[in-house]
Parts: structure tokens; C-alpha cells; sequence
């Protein structure tokens, strides 16, 4: 290992070894593959990998700058990517050397908050110990504070993540993800969290171009295929089922493709001929898609 170099030495340490030998690239290759359109949010990853890297050369070079701030805030709609991204963030920060395993334990309120004296405390303890040397994603975090209910338990859940995320930031990066704006009422009802937020990523929603590319990689994966009349058809549900209430982007896709494939079984189940051709397992029709309730 290098070490440091008097003002004007000559030693060097070469980026591009350092980002080949942590194998970084691959993970963001594989994010790039696994998401569609979200440039803003794979552009900051890249930002934040950057930051990682160069911090990782300095130390190298004996330049003690301490260890980066990492906690993170991730903000936007459901189904816009937020656990596959903080997945993929646990990679990164495990294969630089700034956490020890690189998993990633995701939890909600429920898993942090309990209903009766003394109860929260150990609940959020065990799920710290489980994240320890990873990355603990917490969605929809502003359900910690509710300060409509006096004998609500979640601020002394806040509270003993504050000083976990201050004490043991050497072994522990939390993300908090929710909706835009009730995260910032959250952070400005709990400045002690926003304080300790670095990095904050919006997830925009996906156009319908976006989501038919989503609904397609979906499909391939399963094995499935659309017809030119199903592509007709999702092309028209998609715009339609945007403008309904609760969509959920990615997630209301992949619950839609769900009843196609319902539907198509329930079709072929139907037929007096039940020889079936691989190709007829495989695609899904127009009709498979029409019958949904966004149509009426």
C-alpha cells in the first residue's frame, strides 16, 4: 500500500485498477440492464461510486479525509425502483470496503415499532444487529413520527437509530425512502435525521414509453410474450390505468401482467382442443388485456 507523499511527491495511484479490482462497474452494468429509463438516479449512483472511489485512493495515499458521510434519503412513488437501487447501493458500498457484508434488510414501521411499553426497544435493536454491516433500508419512514398519538411509540425508535446512524456510521448506512413530500415533513419534524442524510435520490415516475419497455422485460423474463394485439392493447391500458388512483408505475404492471396470465390460462384451459403449441403457452393476447376493468 502506498502511503503519504510530501507536498509535490511523486508517488500516483491509478482510479481505473482500483475500479477494476473492486469490480464496481459490473454492479452498475447490471443496474443499468435491470432498470429502465430513472437516468437522474443511476447518474447520482455513478456520482456517489465516484465519491467512494477517489475517497478509497486518498486513503491509499495515507490522506485522512475520515469516513464519508452515507446515509441516504431515496423519495419518490411506489414501484419507481427504490429497493432494487438501494440492493445494488449495498453492492457497491460492500465491494469498496465501506461496509463488511453488503446485504441489504428492508423493514417498515411494523418491524421497528412495537404496540406496548418496553416492546420498541428490542424490536429495533434486533433489526440493527441484523443489519450491521450492510445497508437497512426503512420505506415509508415517515410512519416512525406520528405525532397525532401521544402514546404513539415510533420517536424512541428515531431515537436509538439516531445514535446508531451517528455512533456506528463505520458499520451501518440506513436509507429512508418514501413519498416526496411526506419526507420532507418527516426530516423537518426530526432535524436530528436530516442532518445525518448525505445523499438524497428522487425517483421520477415512469413514462408510458417506460413502462411498456417494463411490461416487455417483464414478460421475457417469465417467458411470456405479447401479440400484436396484445401490444395494441397494453399500449392503450397503460395511459388509462396511469390516470386511475394508486398506481404504483412498475409494481401496478407487473400485478397487471399477473391477470393477463391469469386470463390466458383460464383461455386455453377453455378450448375443446387442449393440444397446445409452445407458442400458445407463450403469448399473451389482446384479448387476455381487454378484459381488464380499466377498459369499463
Amino acid at each position: 500500500m502506498n502511503t503519504a507523499a510530501p507536498a509535490g511527491g511523486g508517488e500516483s495511484v491509478d482510479l481505473r485498477s482500483l475500479l477494476a479490482d473492486s469490480h464496481v462497474s459490473e454492479v452498475l452494468d447490471e443496474l443499468d440492464a435491470e432498470l429502465v429509463g430513472l437516468k437522474p438516479v443511476k447518474a447520482r449512483v455513478r456520482e456517489i461510486a465516484a465519491l467512494l472511489l477517489v475517497e478509497r485512493a486518498r486513503k491509499q495515499m495515507g490522506l485522512a479525509g475520515g469516513q464519508p458521510a452515507l446515509h441516504m434519503s431515496f423519495t419518490g412513488n411506489p414501484g419507481t425502483g427504490k429497493t432494487t437501487v438501494a440492493m445494488r447501493m449495498a453492492q457497491i458500498l460492500h465491494r469498496l470496503g465501506y461496509v463488511r457484508k453488503g446485504h441489504l434488510v428492508a423493514v417498515t414501521r411494523d418491524d421497528l415499532v412495537g404496540q406496548y411499553i418496553g416492546h420498541t426497544a428490542p424490536k429495533t435493536k434486533e433489526v440493527l444487529k441484523k443489519a450491521m454491516g450492510g445497508v437497512l433500508f426503512i420505506d415509508e419512514a415517515y410512519y416512525l413520527y406520528r405525532p397525532e398519538n401521544e402514546r404513539d411509540y415510533g420517536q424512541e425508535a428515531i431515537e436509538i437509530l439516531l445514535q446508531v446512524m451517528e455512533n456506528q456510521r463505520d458499520d451501518l448506512v440506513v436509507i429512508l425512502a418514501g413519498y416526496a413530500d411526506r419526507m420532507q415533513t418527516f426530516f423537518s419534524s426530526n432535524p436530528g435525521l436530516s442532518s445525518r442524510i448525505a445523499h438524497h435520490l428522487e425517483f421520477p415516475d415512469y413514462s408510458a414509453a417506460e413502462l411498456e419497455q417494463i411490461a416487455e422485460k417483464m414478460l421475457q423474463r417469465m417467458q411470456y410474450r405479447l401479440s400484436p394485439s396484445g401490444l395494441a392493447a397494453l399500449r392503450e391500458y397503460l395511459p388509462l390505468r396511469m390516470a386511475q388512483p394508486h398506481f404504483a408505475n412498475a409494481r401496478s404492471i407487473r400485478n397487471a401482467l399477473d391477470r393477463a396470465r391469469l386470463r390466458q390460462a383460464n383461455r386455453l384451459f377453455a378450448r375443446k382442443d387442449q393440444a397446445l403449441t409452445r407458442e400458445e403457452l407463450m403469448t399473451i393476447e389482446g384479448e387476455d388485456l381487454r378484459a381488464s376493468r380499466v377498459f369499463s
